[in-house]
């Protein structure tokens, strides 16, 4: 059973001098949890916090951990820039909170100062020293960042406007270099060749010595924390103004488990694992925009699934994980990813661009983990179609997925494996419905039901007009098919038609690019001759492969735009209905051309 996740946390609250840290950093005493993302800071951004450091104003707290704990462990990696021995030493602490801050705070003073900066430059930085020393009121920001060689050039690197590549010209220029600040050695024979020894001297005892004193408070989590408190300091921080994903506070709580490590010798690395995922998703195309919270999402369903605790699949749900359930269901779940690709395939629904709801793939998911090999057999996997279909076509996943998608982890296996009819069909089945009037307001993919519609279309063992191309998962993205006007926009501006229905998915239908090039803007009685003659195909041969399109040939050849738009809205409706197994709702108007009604009226105005 879920329980709350029981957190221990001991903690102080030191002064860390902002030398100290840089040297702990070169030396490895400092790392960080390997889970941690890369991240750089902007050159503007590291600006301000070196000047922010030389004013003695505050910064924000730093957060580490005190390793070698028996309730966490994490796998240290070194911060970026410092040499191989820092990757070789046995860290004393884990920075949990303060990573760009610290990582910009030791390549800029430290080393060659030269930042990595997030902007793609490698920057250095200087202290204008006559700048730093004047009245606070008056003073302009006084911290110079140049590249990597200490040349700025203007007029496309024509002109030098500042050179500062020698020590020589930096103190001629009266510009101090920040990386040899906590080189004490290094600032006395600096300062002691500077010229101007007054105004020398008066940089060190204002600028200088205060920032080698300069402390930045941290909270140091102490060796008896525990990974539930881990996970929730991983929840309330954030790195960058950038809050950590489920996927990253997920991670550093795996990595963090010593009984998996008391088990295998290494921790767990769940980034690792997610690649084993991704490498299946990468050969599904209908999956590419999967993602790693979608499948953490799915586990947590199938955890809470048999449960006495309510199935849920929520964000904190999942942060509650432990690493045993989560190895115990993410093989099944993986396992089931090529099934779902192949379900959707059959629904004619072939690359991410055309699923119609995301947030539905994750029950289906779970379903099909459920339900096992017996979600193939021929009865289960029609239920199932009709639960896809009530969810697209009824637009139930439109709005929060996470409570319809327990649910219908709840609900529909039953049902689907039900060949007798008993067992109540599930909620997002029974309270599903389409309108008539819905099929005029479906113009673009940004609607569920428009790429349903599309793919209804094509399961009607469609082919392409010109080429015989049937709309599989290989034709269909190597001939380029997307949804394409029937009646020409052009054609229909120029006869007088409502872009209320020439633009609807009523005149749209699924074509490869190269026939609806031959389209362009012609009548289709003019279009249809060039792709019978083009294609080697009788008038009759073109005619049932367009009636495969739920279209009338005749009023096409006549461009009787009215009939064919009224036909065709009828053929598209008994697609849905078939779908869903229930009748639409009809309007009280059948003909929604030519006829007056308030319902006409709020469909031209929508």
């Amino acid at each position: 059973m879920f329980t709350e996740r029981r957190c221990f946390m001991g903690f102080q609250t030191p002064q860390y001098k902002l030398s100290k840290l840089v040297e702990q950093v070169h030396s490895g005493e400092i790392q960080l949890p390997d889970f941690q993302r890369s991240y750089r800071w902007d050159d503007e951004r590291i600006q301000s916090l070196l000047i922010t450091v030389a004013l003695g104003y505050p910064l924000g707290v730093i957060m580490t951990l005190q390793t070698g704990g028996e309730h966490v462990r994490f796998q240290p990696t070194p911060v970026e820039g410092t040499p191989p021995t820092a990757g070789a030493a046995s860290p004393n602490l884990l920075l949990l909170d303060g990573q760009q801050r610290l990582t910009s705070f030791y390549q800029a003073l430290s080393g060659d100062g030269v930042v990595h900066t997030a902007d793609g430059l490698n920057r250095r930085y200087f202290i204008d020293i006559a700048k730093s020393l004047v009245e606070a009121s008056v003073r302009e920001e006084f911290v110079l960042s140049v590249p990597e060689d200490g040349v700025i050039r203007s007029n496309f690197g024509r002109t030098v406007e500042l050179d500062l590549s020698t020590v020589d010209k930096q103190r001629s220029s009266d510009f101090f270099p920040l990386n040899i600040i906590f080189d004490n050695a290094a600032v006395l024979k600096w300062l002691g060749e500077y010229p101007d020894k007054n105004l020398g001297f008066k940089f060190l005892t204002q600028i200088i010595q205060p920032m080698v004193e300069y402390a930045i408070p941290a909270i140091e989590l102490d060796k008896s924390t525990t990974k539930g408190a881990v996970a929730t300091v991983f929840e309330k921080v954030n790195t960058g103004g950038m809050s950590l994903t489920v996927f990253e506070l997920l991670t550093a709580k795996f990595a963090g488990d010593a009984d998996y490590h008391q088990r295998t010798g290494s921790d767990f690395r769940l980034k690792d694992d997610w690649k084993l995922s991704e490498d299946v998703i990468a050969k599904l195309p209908a999956l590419s925009k999967f993602s790693n919270t979608d499948f953490l999402q799915a586990v947590t369903l199938l955890v809470t699934n048999p449960k006495p605790t309510k199935t849920t699949g929520n964000q904190d749900r999942i942060l509650a994980l432990e690493l045993d359930e989560y190895l115990e269901w993410a093989p099944r779940v993986r396992n089931s990813l090529a099934w779902v690709a192949q379900f959707l395939d059959d629904e004619h629904i072939h690359t991410a661009r055309d699923v119609p709801y995301q947030a539905q793939l994750v029950p289906l998911l779970v379903i099909r983990v459920l339900l096992g090999s017996s979600a193939s057999i021929h009865g289960t996997r029609a239920r199932l179609a009709q639960w896809f279909w009530n969810g697209v076509l009824g637009e139930t996943y439109s709005g929060a997925s996470e409570t319809r998608s327990a649910k219908d982890v709840d609900e529909v296996p039953l049902w689907a494996k039900d060949p007798t009819g008993t067992v109540s069909a599930p909620a997002t089945v029974s309270n599903a419905s389409f309108a008539e009037s819905r099929l005029l307001t479906l113009k673009s993919r940004t609607s569920a039901a428009y790429k349903g519609v599309y793919a209804l279309v094509m399961k009607n063992n469609t082919q392409d007009w010109r080429e015989q191309t049937s709309f599989d998962q290989t034709s269909y993205v190597a001939a380029n098919v997307d949804i394409h006007h029937i009646f020409p926009q052009s054609w229909c501006r120029k006869n007088g038609k409502e872009k209320l229905h020439y633009d609807c998915i009523v005149n749209k239908t699924p074509l490869s690019a190269n026939t609806n090039r031959i389209i362009g803007s012609a009548a289709p009685s003019k279009y249809l001759t060039k792709i019978a003659t083009q294609a080697g195909l009788s008038s009759d041969q073109l005619d049932t492969i367009v009636s495969a399109h739920q279209i009338e040939p005749k009023l096409l050849r006549t461009d009787d735009f009215e009939g064919f738009f009224n036909a065709r809205k009828e053929s598209l409706l008994s697609l849905v209905e078939a779908a869903m197994g229930k009748p639409a709702q009809r309007d009280p108007e059948t003909d929604l051309i030519g006829t007056r009604g308030s319902l006409r009226q709020m469909l031209r105005r929508s």
